[in-house]
């Protein structure tokens, strides 16, 4: 293993990491293929997590490294204001095809977190263009996780995402979230209990009107605050309220598009359609940064027709539409179709849901949560210690061989749209070994 001295260690400002902790037993990854991550001195660690809920078709596509290195070759960068390349059009017409039906103008991005920015800028944009500037009031909900934007940590509710950094947007307000609700312990699939909880937009609405409000943000399934799945009938009510009130209604679906949930979106899964459906991760299977944002042709049309300037949207990126993202993205989008990826993710969900519940006797499990291939696992608290418990059990996996999140004190999991049944079989394995070991 090559010797990591302190210096080589102390420049990188790690993200979402604990600095001194990491710095003094660093766990480095250096090679991925499959379902597996290999470290430095040859280890294999079974990736339960797809990368950060990314690498969809698992790591080291062939495919997909050969379509970015083929466009490297031919253009490595074009600008995207006032000019164009043939992938980025190609790329987009590809990708309305898999958004739900309605959503099918594409706008690019780099990341979730500037998906979620565009999402809310377009929303405040599009009803100025329709002569109701008035609604400018964003609804996010508590423990939502929308990215790192200021955008994004407003309507988000996650508070250290939020206490550090100032007073944020204004004119935002939260709906309540859906967790803790004691009927709904160790749920398979969706919870049965909480869809009253939508109804708390209209107390919103109430206090605000309508006429002041533009758009509700949510994730279908929260996933960085703990695998929060909705109550049975919950978005549905959510869809219900924005018509009643003319309100957008956004979906964050980083996380659960391109097959997490068993199908393209949550939104085809669940049949609600948002407006506005913001995109990441898995669209190029991380292997190079993307984003997107899909909004339905009313929303396109409304912006160009209201413009009172020849750009009708004074927004975007330098690498919107990068010609190796597009590339990138172009590969991924073939390998979920001709693999049946999102079918195989559906088909595995029983098996799935059934191994993850087996740990409901494991030592420190208060709850279990699972929708799709996405699973949270919750653990009791340690006293005077919250998080540090999660965090133990964490690296005692990484060392025996198993990559997992967490988050507080929940076990995030999502692997791979390929992973066999055998290897949910380690992943359980090897969590409820960790849980025995952990204080």
């Amino acid at each position: 293993m090559p010797d990591f001295g302190a210096n080589d260690l102390d420049a990188y400002w790690m993200p979402f990491t604990p600095n001194r902790r990491f710095k003094a037993n660093p766990r480095l990854l250096a090679g991925a293929k499959g379902m597996h991550y290999a470290t430095p001195d040859g280890r294999q660690i079974l990736d339960a997590t797809s990368g950060l809920w990314c690498v969809n078709a698992g790591h080291g596509r062939e495919a997909i490294t050969e379509a970015i290195r083929r466009q490297a070759g031919e253009m490595d960068y074009a600008p995207s204001f006032n000019l164009g390349h043939p992938l980025a059009f190609s790329f987009a017409s590809r990708l309305a095809q898999v958004t739900p039906k309605g959503l099918n103008r594409i706008f690019f991005t780099n990341s979730g977190s500037e998906s979620v920015d565009t999402a809310l800028k377009i929303a405040l944009a599009y009803h100025r263009a329709r002569g109701k500037g008035t609604k400018t009031r964003l609804i996010g909900r508590e423990r939502g996780y929308h990215g790192v934007g200021f955008g994004g940590i407003s309507v988000g509710g996650i508070p250290k995402n939020r206490m550090y950094f100032g007073s944020l947007l204004t004119g935002v307000d939260h709906l309540p979230h859906t967790h803790g609700i004691l009927e709904n312990l160790f749920s398979q699939g969706l919870p049965r209990h909480g869809a009253h909880l939508a109804d708390d937009l209209e107390r919103i609405v109430a206090l605000h009107d309508a006429s002041n409000i533009a758009a509700v943000i949510v994730e279908p399934v929260a996933g960085s605050t703990g695998v929060l799945v909705p109550p049975d009938g919950y978005l549905q009510k959510l869809r219900a309220i924005c018509d009643k009130h003319d309100i957008l209604l956004i979906f964050d679906e980083v996380i659960t598009g391109f097959g997490r949930v068993g199908a393209p979106f949550a939104a085809d899964r669940f049949g609600v359609t948002p407006d506005l459906l913001c995109m990441a991760k898995g669209l190029t299977n991380a292997a190079v940064p993307a984003g997107a944002v899909a909004a339905s042709t009313a929303i396109y049309e409304t912006m160009l027709d209201g413009a009172d300037a020849p750009i009708e949207l004074f927004h975007g990126y330098t690498y919107s539409g990068h010609p190796l993202a597009c590339a990138a993205g172009l590969a991924t989008l073939e390998i979920y179709k001709s693999e049946g990826l999102f079918e195989r993710a559906l088909a595995l969900e029983p098996y799935w849901r059934a191994a993850i519940h087996s740990l409901a006797d494991a030592r420190h499990v208060i709850d279990i949560r699972d929708f799709g291939l996405i699973a949270g696992i919750e653990l009791s608290p340690r006293p005077g210690a919250p998080t540090a418990r999660a965090m133990e059990a964490f690296e005692a996996a990484f060392d025996q061989g198993l990559l997992i999140r967490v988050t507080g004190d929940i076990i995030a999991l999502s692997p791979p749209l390929i992973i066999e049944e055998g290897q949910i079989d380690q992943i359980v394995d090897t969590i409820r070994k960790v849980l025995a070991a952990v204080e």
